[in-house]
């Protein structure tokens, strides 16, 4: 996963008596339905699908052209039932959602008889395919998820994660690793990326022509990252102020003493953007100016509109959390990695889930080979106590944007006195932090704004290097009230946004120096290798 957040768990679908169609609409859509269908019934030779589903030559013969054309008017009517629907917003976008997923499930694509590529590499292979699929689904059986790709052409630190570093602190929460400088004069502030603690940290250093990471050493920058352990059994009970406190904030505190500076500039990533800006908010009770700049990346702090992921989350499904895993009844537990995952891939079926079940179970096929879905199925745990205080205070009650609200490490949290410049990218297409969410952000923090709007999605907008020279951005220099009218005198520039925050970033570096030769300190010395040990770690077990 992906960079966000998920609950393991299924929407539960609104009261029956709170679903209900207006007649008139009902009567409506039933005429469009039947006037559509009759269309179809009687002119099958005018029949064009469009949907990549049905793109395959296969898909062409009349009778698979009908099939497929009648599906997707069932679709079309099912869904505009579901928007019909007189019932509050939160119900609504449930039954939206459940009812998304059963039409995806029942795709004419997902079935051996049904689907005429299927039939067609049977007869072809003489049953070869159909073995190949079944030898593939018991693999997928073991595994309990649907593999995206081949796992044995990446290992991590061998050909993903190779950007040389060494780890030169670790704790029991995370270790720093601190990158080889390849430019011979640095800035003088180092620079700390947080990458959420949903996924590992990989996801900013893939390979080295779409790594962040290394393009950011590239720029001239001493950087620092964190790299979270993958929690135990034994970390049950780690809350969300230990990963602010013993996580951010330390982190911030050994990357100013081995730069030896007063401020350093820190990046977030996703939930690493809502963690780094709750540890800012401690510091800055405290009156501490060690931040000179802070970006953060596809990041809720306003959780009013979480989009897709609103459906999962209500008073019910966390109580039930507390109870299980978060401590309320004595017992503590860990939320599994797996169940992250799959939660994660069925906010995306088509693309995540039964392209691959088609691909890999029915046509017996492998996936090919990529790093992104790689590192997509390199899940990890979260910690009982952690996540339930996420889900509660966050999604749930949207707690850290009213002031004084919650307090960690000794500190009312009040995100407004966090007044350094900040740079606030957002993904078009996001799917997990809604654009127009991330862009509260303006609104909220005090320092000088700048607002980048990235094509694509959750990760893809974000790992976009500049020598692809792919999608577009928007920018706007100026804040304004809301998202829309930001966007309205927003300006599309072709190509990566990576160097447009580069330039911004390089004001707030302070001078150049000769770059160390050296990693660590007299006080925190090198202890291996980067990637480390803490992304290696595998899935643990998880109650």
């Amino acid at each position: 996963m992906f960079a966000g957040m998920n609950t393991g768990a299924a929407p539960a679908l609104a009261p029956h008596h709170m679903a209900m169609i207006p007649p008139d609409r009902l009567a409506e859509i039933q005429k469009e339905y039947f006037t559509e269908l009759a269309h179809l019934a009687t002119n099958p030779e005018a029949i064009e699908v469009k949907d990549r589903r049905f793109s395959g030559k296969a898909w062409h013969s009349s009778w698979s052209k009908i099939i497929a054309a009648t599906y997707l008017l069932n679709a079309k009517h099912l869904m505009a039932l579901a928007k019909a629907v007189d019932t509050d917003e939160k119900s609504r976008q449930k039954i939206l959602f459940t009812t998304e997923q059963m039409i995806d499930a029942l795709s004419p694509s997902n079935f051996i008889a049904t689907n005429p590529e299927v039939l067609e590499n049977i007869i072809s292979s003489q049953g070869q395919s159909i073995q190949n699929g079944i030898v593939n689904l018991l693999g997928d059986m073991k595994k309990g998820k649907v593999s995206q790709t081949d796992e044995t052409a990446f290992e991590v630190g061998k050909n993903i994660a190779t950007t040389e570093g060494q780890v030169v602190f670790r704790s029991e929460l995370f270790e720093l690793i601190q990158y080889t400088p390849l430019t011979e004069t640095v800035y003088e502030r180092p620079y700390l990326m947080v990458p959420p603690c949903i996924n590992k940290y990989y996801i900013l250093d893939l390979q080295p022509d779409n790594s962040v990471v290394r393009y950011m050493v590239e720029q001239g920058h001493t950087v620092f990252l964190v790299s979270w352990k993958n929690p135990d059994d034994s970390m049950c009970e780690v809350t969300w102020e230990d990963y602010v406190g013993d996580g951010v904030i330390k982190a911030i505190e050994v990357a100013k003493n081995i730069g030896g500076t007063d401020q350093i500039n820190i990046l977030g990533f996703c939930v690493g953007g809502t963690l780094t800006a709750s540890a800012l908010a401690v510091l800055a009770g405290k009156k501490d100016t060690s931040i000179a700049s802070l970006t953060l990346l596809t990041t809720l702090l306003d959780f009013t509109n979480t989009g897709i992921l609103d459906v999962f989350i209500d008073e019910t499904m966390v109580k039930m959390r507390e109870t299980t895993i978060g401590g309320e009844s004595g017992k503590f537990g860990m939320m599994p990695g797996l169940d992250l995952g799959n939660t994660f891939s069925f906010l995306r079926p088509n693309d995540l889930v039964w392209n691959y079940v088609v691909e890999n179970y029915l046509k017996g096929n492998s996936p090919p080979p990529f790093d992104l879905l790689y590192w997509n199925g390199d899940s990890t745990n979260l910690p009982g106590a952690m996540y339930c205080w996420y889900l509660r205070h966050t999604y749930l009650q949207n707690d850290l944007v009213k002031p004084g609200k919650v307090s960690l490490c000794g500190q009312k949290i009040d995100l407004s006195k966090i007044d350094c410049p900040v740079y606030i990218y957002a993904s078009q297409e996001d799917h997990i932090v809604p654009w127009q969410s991330a862009y509260q952000s303006t609104q909220i923090l005090s320092g000088k704004k700048r607002f980048v709007l990235g094509a694509s999605g959750h990760i893809a907008g974000v790992i976009n290097p500049p020598a692809k020279n792919k999608r577009y951005y928007f920018e706007n220099s100026k804040i304004a009230k809301t998202a829309d009218e930001w966007l309205a005198d927003a300006k599309e520039i072709k190509g990566s946004w990576w160097p447009d925050y580069t330039k911004w970033l390089a004001q707030f570096g302070g001078k150049k120096i000769a770059a160390r030769k050296t990693f660590g300190n007299s006080k925190y010395k090198k202890l291996e290798a980067a990637p480390g040990k803490y992304v290696k770690e595998k899935l643990g077990s998880a109650v």
